[in-house]
């Protein structure tokens, strides 16, 4: 397959749409900082999906508590129709879209989005929960997403990445993959 570059402008040449990407991956794993240089690298919005949590959300887990899934899906749907409503220009989404079942609730508001989940061991992503400040999301929650999560399946819309690298590679990484797999969905969602 020939080689697309999505950091210009290329509609009208073998890429009609810019990407809906979802970064997603657990709390630490880097989805924020990576998500943003995405979008920067794309020239497309950046959307933080923990923006779009209704407050009672966030007070929930800056107490500790898990969300459940009645909390998450309105939630989702609202993650979903925001990347839905960015179609046309492209635009990238940081979410833990930690289940199947919630990657199934964003695509069935954006069905053209493509997920990254960024990937590294257990253990360098807790030493990364534990050493930043100002998040609502405590690190005692760390290990309740790493028990929810469930890594992207062969017949999901995108792929895993190796997040144990700087930001700046693991986005190098990301555009060279992103083209293929938003390729791939653009044709089976057409």
């Amino acid at each position: 397959m020939p080689r697309v570059d999505i950091g210009r402008s290329d509609r009208g040449r073998g890429f009609p749409l810019r990407p809906l990407v979802v970064v997603m991956g657990v709390s630490g794993a880097g989805k924020t900082t990576v998500g943003r240089l995405l979008a920067e690298r794309l020239r497309v919005p950046f959307l933080d999906g923990d923006d779009l949590h209704p407050r009672a959300n966030v007070a929930k887990m800056a107490s500790g508590v898990p969300l459940t899934d009645d909390d998450r899906f309105p939630w989702l749907v609202t993650v979903g129709g925001a990347l839905a409503g960015l179609r046309a220009e492209g635009a990238v989404v940081a979410c833990s879209a930690l289940k199947r079942k919630y990657r199934e609730t964003i695509l069935a508001e954006a069905p053209s989005a493509v997920f990254v989940e960024l990937h590294a061991p257990p253990d360098l992503i807790a030493r990364r929960v534990e050493a930043r400040t100002g998040h609502f999301m405590p690190g005692a929650l760390f290990e309740s997403q790493m028990k929810t999560l469930e890594p992207l399946e062969a017949d999901e819309p995108g792929f895993r990445v190796d997040c144990t690298h700087e930001p700046d590679r693991v986005v190098a990484d990301l555009l060279e993959e992103i083209p293929r797999a938003a390729l791939l969905r653009t044709e089976h969602s057409a």
